[in-house]
């Protein structure tokens, strides 16, 4: 019985979160931003809605770019250079396309990845009368609550983990590339090195066998 009450509880707590889902609006990238390059991203939001962004660059140079977002009519909430990583929250003034626009122009050679998480919307409770009510919640709602908050815990921490394994993926690309070009540097140089001591040794005895014949 217990059993099937679990399953119940965890059925209700999915119906919930899934209803909730269609009240929030979320766009997360990763996208390549080459060297001299800029890439922007539009949407739609309405007069009143909480918007949330967060961006953060994974891999190429310094681990930098610069940031801007606009409002319509071409009004700057949110200009920021250089940075590797930040997260900003407005609240629209009116009804347009807003835009957020990442630039590497200040970069020659190096490309960029750069992650990013636009939120447009407040979450909604679980449970509309949740603040209404004259009594307190049944286990069953506190169950779905706290499977909730738990499972935006784990969202958050999957992204972290992620971006930190794709940076640490890319460091260590680099460095095994690094280390084969320096091998193959030193295997070069011990190789000509070797040649240029045979050629040294080799004209020593030429030298000899030459007075040899001379003296004689």
């Amino acid at each position: 019985m217990w059993v099937m009450l679990r399953r119940a509880a965890l059925c209700l707590c999915l119906v919930q979160l899934t209803r909730l889902s269609y009240h929030v609006e979320a766009v997360e990238l990763t996208f390549e931003l080459e060297d001299n390059a800029a890439e922007c991203f539009y949407e739609d939001i309405e007069q009143g809605q909480k918007s949330t962004v967060d961006f953060q660059v994974i891999t190429g140079g310094s681990y930098d770019v610069d940031c801007k977002i606009e409002a319509p009519g071409g009004m700057v909430l949110y200009k920021e250079a250089r940075k590797q990583y930040d997260s900003h929250t407005w609240t629209a003034e009116k009804n347009g396309i807003y835009s957020i626009c990442f630039s590497n122009e200040f970069s020659t050679f190096s490309h960029k990845t750069v992650y990013f998480d636009w939120q447009v919307g407040e979450e909604e409770p679980l449970f509309s009368d949740k603040g209404t009510r004259a009594v307190a919640m049944t286990q069953m709602e506190s169950s779905c609550v706290s499977i909730h908050e738990a499972l935006k815990s784990v969202i958050g921490y999957q992204t972290h983990h992620r971006l930190e394994e794709a940076q640490d993926r890319y460091q260590a690309e680099d460095l095994n590339s690094r280390v084969n070009l320096w091998s193959v540097g030193e295997t070069v140089i011990l190789l000509l090195v070797g040649i240029g001591q045979v050629m040294l040794l080799k004209s020593f005895f030429s030298e000899k066998k030459t007075s040899l014949r001379m003296g004689l």
